[in-house]
């Protein structure tokens, strides 16, 4: 989530990520938002489903957010109408596009949009302005990154499955949480995206990782 201090400062507060297994992708958040130094949710939600193969990870401003996650579900609705459901490549490039034709008033966020179509699990990158990276391993957004990234730098593997993937998910957020004051709540958010399509995690199954 974004806020102001009373120096106009920017500054964001919160942890999600993405995995990519040998058969699925995995995307992760904790669900703590924050106003300056008062937790406003325990409970925020930072995942979001886009289409029956595509998600949606969400750091910066909730508004924003928001708008970009009501423009892209109805975009990819019109393109499943005409074309059939859109590629993971071509929704990080219309996402791409969204953000770059708004960055003299951008939309304040960072965004992990990851999938699985014919070419397999997908996770792409991008940046407030639209820049995109295609990661063939993992990424990590938000001010709880650089303590997720510690753990997934040392435990990713490549072709793990996904109950290892989930794991990995929730040792990195729990490294995150236990370090940054911006990320926590009741719980994790995580989704596993394959070729049966998404599905979300229920607090029971994610117990099972703990």
């Amino acid at each position: 989530m974004i806020i102001m201090d009373n120096d106009k400062t920017l500054k964001t507060g919160t942890t999600t990520l993405g995995i990519v297994a040998k058969d699925c992708v995995v995307i992760a958040a904790e669900k703590k938002a924050t106003i300056g130094y008062m937790v406003d949710s325990k409970v925020a939600k930072k995942v979001y489903q886009l289409d029956d193969h595509i998600g949606l990870t969400i750091a910066g401003s909730v508004g924003d957010a928001m708008a970009v996650v009501r423009i892209l579900k109805a975009q990819f609705k019109l393109y499943k109408l005409d074309r059939g459901p859109i590629s993971i490549r071509a929704a990080s490039s219309l996402l791409s596009n969204i953000l770059h034709g708004n960055k003299h008033f951008p939309y304040y966020n960072q965004f992990i949009i990851a999938g699985f179509d014919s070419r397999g699990p997908q996770v792409y990158c991008l940046d407030p302005v639209g820049g995109t990276s295609h990661m063939d391993k993992f990424y990590s957004t938000g001010s709880g990154s650089p303590f997720a990234y510690g753990v997934l730098e040392g435990d990713f593997k490549k072709n793990m499955t996904s109950d290892q993937a989930i794991g990995l998910a929730v040792k990195a957020l729990k490294s995150a949480v236990g370090r940054d004051i911006a990320s926590g709540g009741d719980g994790f958010s995580i989704v596993v995206i394959n070729a049966d399509g998404y599905k979300q995690l229920t607090d029971e199954e994610i117990k099972k990782h703990n």
